[in-house]
């Protein structure tokens, strides 16, 4: 949650107005490192918005988001979870292995039915994904990290979230 990059992203959409809760992921907070299965890592974001929708959250319209696995989580979760949009940071298109050609998670992407916004560093070593019809894609000096130019994250996740509570087409 400490990311700069996630921070600089969260004080951006406060900036305009917008009602931010920073979530920890499960792992993290048991100690690992590495992540848990997908399926654990969705159940619990899931099992978290309901509670947040319960109380804090209930009837704000709901911009999923998250940096690297979270970003994964919230593509994978928009439509249980109800929401209107969803914010990628270091979106990581591609995974460590050095399998040939690599897999891509550009389905995990393309199966988001809601405006969506990447933030990926030019020169992530996870890749970059392309733009689509529901996606903006922008790229900020740096590498997965997103801590070089932050910014150009905060100006990226500001306009986006503007257009966006403002009623402009994805």
């Amino acid at each position: 949650m400490g990311a700069k990059d996630l921070v600089a992203a969260a004080d951006a959409a406060l900036a305009v107005g917008v009602t931010v809760a920073l979530v920890e992921q499960p792992y993290r907070v048991a100690g690992r490192r590495s992540p848990a299965p997908a399926s654990q890592l969705d159940a619990a974001w899931v099992a978290v918005i309901a509670a947040l929708r319960e109380g804090e959250l209930a009837e704000l319209p709901l911009v999923a988001g998250g940096r690297s696995a979270g970003a994964r989580v919230a593509c994978r979760t928009a439509e249980v979870t109800g929401a209107f949009a969803v914010l990628c940071l270091a979106f990581p298109l591609q995974p460590r292995r050095r399998s040939n050609p690599p897999p891509s998670r550009l389905p995990e992407l393309d199966a988001v039915q809601v405006p969506v916004l990447v933030v990926q560093g030019e020169r992530d070593p996870f890749g970059i994904p392309p733009a689509g019809r529901r996606r903006t894609v922008m790229t900020v000096d740096g590498d997965h990290s997103l801590r070089t130019d932050l910014p150009a994250v905060s100006e990226a996740v500001r306009s986006w979230l503007a257009d966006r509570l403002s009623g402009a087409p994805a």
